[in-house]
């Protein structure tokens, strides 16, 4: 499909087919990324039945289909496991065996977790989308940041619903208030 711009209109209709090395492994990453968040929060609401959990792992699933997405237009591998908990980058594979050893703890600490998760994405997406320089590329990572942010919304207010206050451990006070307050 590289070298083709496919036909039906959508976000592809404005690629490029080329990109940089770091864009493409950015994108194996970011693959990986969004899949260990859609796996933890898959178990996290097998644990709890928390509603939270489920929606926000359906969204991640969209997630990961969008970068799928650019992977196969840029002839790139799917570093993806089709195994929900199975990872291929080792440090994301010990990332999730952590989370979901600290989520398992008690619903607060799950909800902890995925705010946690929604923090990271947030910082690494930023990073991403300032070293990326092909437009669709940095069009969805965009798309994914708007997630990220409505999901960290989403856990800080469960977790307020619980009586906890969640401070952000990778964002500045700034930036977390701001995303907080949904601008």
């Amino acid at each position: 499909m590289s070298g083709q711009l496919p036909t039906g209109g959508g976000c592809f209709d404005s690629l490029t087919n080329t990109i940089t090395q770091t864009e493409a492994a950015d994108l194996l990453y970011v693959r990986e990324e969004e899949k260990l968040a859609h796996d933890v929060y898959l178990n996290l609401f097998d644990l709890y039945n928390l509603p939270v959990f489920e929606f926000i792992a359906q969204s991640e699933q969209i997630h990961t289909t969008r970068i799928l997405a650019l992977l196969n237009f840029f002839d790139l591998e799917d570093p993806a496991s089709t195994v929900v908990g199975e990872f291929n980058d080792p440090s994301l594979q010990t990332l999730y065996n952590d989370l979901l050893s600290q989520g398992s703890e008690s619903l607060i600490a799950g909800l902890l977790v995925g705010a946690t998760i929604e923090e990271v994405d947030i910082v690494d997406l930023h990073e991403k989308i300032e070293s990326a320089t092909n437009p669709s590329v940095i069009m969805v990572y965009g798309h994914l940041l708007e997630g990220s942010k409505a999901h960290l919304r989403a856990f800080v207010g469960q977790l307020s619903l619980n009586g906890v206050t969640y401070e952000p451990q990778f964002l500045s006070q700034e930036e977390f208030d701001s995303i907080i307050a949904g601008s």
